[in-house]
């Protein structure tokens, strides 16, 4: 086998450029676009679903619609990763799903911003339904793969955190791009292009600049010439509850859960935190995200380098504690006597450090965790690791949405549903750090040395 060297590391990184775009898009403007702030609807934002908790009496549509797509896609998480386990195709077991789902992902990102009518219809509300749908399972059939490559490329725990700090790199830059939305929508705007083409041009374009990236490794990464592995016998569930038996697995699963539930209701709601708590402009989504992103970016060396000296745990610890903080200080955006902006500011930067924490080592965590199972049973199933993973946390993403739309309806006027958004993220993460101190770390990296 050859050696994989960071050429290669930095190309396969260039797959999560791209899908990172695309999932930035639906996860950070799906909820935006189709359940406005009060502000934009006064200035004519048009509405295309039902507002209002008209599911059960609890839901938003949106909310649903949202929350049963990632239930969609965490259940079909493992279908898609014991296929791509099981497979004997000449180029690989993964490249080839990159190569064939790569455009259609890209195409149905695009497609979830244009409603089938004008105005709020029941047409939109199930066509939003079916396009949501088609998109998380697209959105597998590129993702589960991809992921199921890290702990086949990094053979050493140098190289699982090496490709773990490129690809969390590559992610939030793609991520950072996808917010930066508002502004290329805004040129647009100023040009006399109507605000919802505009912001679906934009999309257009974002989605076009993805599909190049993730066509990357699919086309220049040659699966063969650095991985050897024996297709998987296990059949998808079967397989799946052989992942949830280890007990190192559960713990990490449970904390990175709810972590994600936590991260999802900061991220959907930041659009909503920004322009009605903090009453600033829409522009400023992006300005505070990019401040997040900059300042992230100069602990990803310390990061990677903590990381190898002291362990992959503490510092994951750390990070929970840190959001927590970050989420404190979002939930009382507009209630201190300092300037909007500042306050702003702060929010981003107490952000940054957890962001480049748990951008970078949980999925080195998880390649930990298939190595130290492989070296026990002999059988490679990174694939179902990390969908195992993935189901997990989308089930938690899915929970996330149905909280934050449900809070989002309280006390629209006054931002209140917000603010009990950011508190039950608080909570979480600090369920999320008691569970992982659990985790031991040290007996998986012993276990994989000898």
């Amino acid at each position: 086998m050859k050696p994989v060297t960071k050429k290669i590391m930095w190309i396969f990184a260039m797959g999560q450029f791209g899908w990172s775009i695309l999932t930035g898009i639906v996860i950070n403007w799906l909820v935006y676009f189709y359940q406005p702030v009060e502000e934009l609807i006064n200035q004519g934002q048009p509405l295309f679903i039902s507002q209002g908790t008209v599911v059960f009496g609890l839901f938003t549509i949106i909310g649903a619609i949202t929350a049963f797509g990632r239930l969609f896609d965490a259940i079909s998480d493992p279908l898609i990763a014991s296929a791509s386990d099981q497979s004997t195709h000449k180029l690989g077991r993964r490249v080839p799903f990159l190569r064939r789902f790569a455009l259609p992902f890209a195409l149905m990102t695009i497609f979830i911003f244009i409603p089938q009518s004008e105005g709020i219809s029941m047409l939109n509300n199930i066509s939003l339904f079916i396009k949501v749908i088609v998109f998380y399972l697209f959105m597998t059939l590129y993702c589960t793969p991809y992921t199921a490559l890290i702990p086949e490329l990094g053979r050493s725990q140098e190289d699982k955190i090496n490709i773990s700090t490129y690809i969390s790199i590559t992610f939030i830059l793609g991520t950072s791009l996808a917010y930066s939305a508002p502004f290329i929508w805004d040129i647009f705007i100023s040009n006399g292009i109507a605000r919802v083409p505009a912001i679906q041009l934009t999309f257009a374009i974002l989605a076009t600049i993805a599909f190049i990236l993730m066509m990357v490794p699919a086309l220049f990464l040659k699966e063969t010439d650095y991985i050897k592995a024996e297709p998987s016998k296990s059949g998808a569930f079967e397989s799946l509850l052989k992942t949830f038996k280890n007990k190192h697995f559960r713990i990490f699963v449970l904390s990175d859960v709810l972590y994600w539930i936590a991260l999802t209701i900061f991220q959907t709601g930041l659009p909503f935190f920004v322009v009605a708590l903090l009453g600033l402009e829409e522009f400023m989504i992006t300005v505070l995200f990019l401040t997040m992103t900059f300042v992230s970016f100069l602990f990803y060396l310390p990061v990677n380098l903590w990381a190898k000296k002291i362990g992959k745990k503490p510092l994951v610890l750390i990070a929970f504690l840190t959001f927590a903080f970050a989420f404190f200080i979002a939930s009382i955006s507009g209630l201190l006597p300092i300037n909007a902006h500042v306050h702003g500011f702060i929010i981003a930067i107490s952000a940054a450090l957890p962001m480049a924490i748990l951008g970078i080592l949980p999925q080195a965590m998880v390649a930990d965790i298939a190595q130290f199972e492989s070296v026990n049973t002999g059988e490679n199933r990174e694939g179902m690791f990390f969908a195992a993973r993935t189901f997990a946390f989308k089930v938690g993403q899915s929970l996330a949405i149905l909280i934050f739309t449900t809070f989002a309806t309280i006390g629209r006027d006054t931002g209140l549903g917000y603010r009990f958004s950011l508190i039950t993220a608080i909570i979480l993460s600090l369920i999320g750090a008691g569970v992982l101190i659990r985790y031991n770390e040290k007996h998986i990296i012993e276990k994989i040395e000898k």
